[in-house]
């Protein structure tokens, strides 16, 4: 058994990130008690990403899985089953969150349930009186955005929302570049995210096997428009608006949030987007191909600013995921975790104008490349990121992807998903906190 000793000594090796201290750690009400969390939604990526970094870190950390909710009985059976085997644990299973809740039993929460539910369980959870590790996108209708984000402040509960590339030592250190001025203004962005997987987001087998009985499909809906069961729709909702945004909810929200993170801005001042089904007609309602073109920059400064190009494909892997940030100088490559002058301005070029050449020198990042495979969890980012909950359950520190960050990737994936599904340019009322499609609030459905 892990003494308090041991314990202090092992969260302040792995806690730099966080600023934990000896000094720090000793005003920490409750530093000896163990920290009861609940699984709420036994999902495929709770299964894959959430339970290897727990079950690595819960001794350490003094953590505990102790409940399970999710709405369907085989995920209750199978999750109990798995989680007890992975972690040593007994976990107590419910119907739903109302019931785990009710039970007092828990502190925290690892939540990974549909899209379209994150905001609402994460409210759930929060005044509740837990803690939330809460996946992205964290929300899918500006309502629900404003709603979660007042939640969780009033709260003051620890919230990290799952954009694991905050916890990611090379894409710190691409913020340090940029934010020192040494790259110089940011002027371009371009963002991808290929694959040629017709499986991904489908899951047939299991569909033909899930019957309403099986399910609280009411309580599934939430606040989504009343429709009869639909098996896809419960399982393989990534692929069916409004339960999913697809592509802009899943992959752009980890990728824009880095543009976010970089560039201190919240949100983009337009949006406009084309795409569709071009590959896979399987009866789905998102899109498989996606182009999505932004404008950053302040908005009383129009002339100033950067665009970003966010580009997906479902039907050819070529390119995988890049990251590339461009300004005068040069690019940093977050594929390869490179700066260089590659396309900077040279000295032919810049003397013909009276100018003087623009190049940065070269510079490798140190870090891991994030994954972009099927798994995009069972990376060290991940494993980073889930340590710095639980450091910051423990501290009570902001954690490195906080309420904000959620919010504000949800807006851009919002004016993504209206640019898309009204053909239209999207902008964004900062006033309001409103997404606007022809300068009148957008009624998503």
């Amino acid at each position: 058994m892990t003494t308090r000793r041991e314990f202090v000594k092992k969260s302040i090796m792995a806690g730099v990130a966080t600023g934990f201290s000896v000094k720090s750690y000793g005003k920490i009400i409750g530093a000896n008690d163990r920290v009861r969390v609940a699984c709420v939604g036994f999902s495929d990526r709770h299964r894959a990403s959430h339970v290897g970094p727990f079950a690595a870190l819960q001794k350490e950390m003094n953590f505990e899985m102790v409940g399970l909710s999710d709405i369907w009985n085989r995920r209750r059976e199978e999750g109990k089953a798995f989680l007890d085997k992975q972690l040593g644990a007994n976990v107590q299973v419910y119907r739903n969150n109302e019931e785990l809740y009710a039970s007092k039993s828990v502190d925290a929460v690892m939540m990974s349930t549909a899209d379209f539910q994150h905001a609402l369980h994460t409210i759930e959870a929060v005044k509740a009186g837990c803690d939330v590790y809460a996946e992205k996108p964290l929300a899918e209708t500006m309502a629900d955005n404003r709603a979660v984000l007042k939640a969780v402040k009033d709260s003051k509960k620890i919230v990290q929302i799952g954009s694991q590339r905050r916890s990611g030592t090379n894409y710190h250190a691409a913020e340090d570049f940029i934010k020192s001025g040494k790259f110089g203004d940011i002027k371009m962005v371009e963002l991808m995210w290929n694959v040629n997987q017709p499986g991904r987001w489908r899951r047939p087998d299991l569909v033909a096997s899930l019957k309403e009985s099986d399910v609280d499909w009411k309580r599934y809906l939430m606040n989504r428009p009343y429709e009869k069961f639909d098996p896809r729709k419960y399982l393989e909702y990534r692929l069916f608006w409004p339960y999913s945004s697809g592509i802009p909810g899943q992959w752009m929200s980890h990728q824009i949030d880095t543009v976010h993170w970089f560039s201190g801005l919240s949100h983009p001042r337009s949006v406009v987007a084309n795409g569709g089904i071009y590959q896979w007609q399987d009866g789905r309602t998102n899109a498989d191909t996606l182009t999505v073109v932004f404008d950053y920059g302040p908005a009383d400064k129009p002339q100033n600013g950067f665009q970003v190009q966010f580009t997906s494909r479902f039907s050819n892997s070529a390119g995988d995921t890049k990251e590339l940030y461009y300004s005068n100088g040069g690019m940093i490559n977050l594929d390869t975790n490179e700066i260089s002058d590659t396309g900077g301005l040279r000295e032919r070029e810049a003397k013909a104008m009276g100018m003087k050449a623009n190049l940065l020198s070269p510079l490798k990042l140190e870090g891991d490349k994030v994954a972009s495979d099927a798994n995009t969890g069972g990376d060290p980012l991940t494993f980073a990121h889930i340590r710095n909950w639980m450091e910051c359950v423990r501290s009570r520190k902001t954690p490195n992807a906080p309420i904000e960050a959620g919010y504000q990737h949800s807006i851009a994936t919002m004016m993504s998903n209206a640019a898309y599904r009204t053909g239209l340019k999207v902008t964004f009322d900062a006033k309001a906190q409103e997404i606007l499609v022809g300068g009148k609030p957008w009624k998503p459905f």
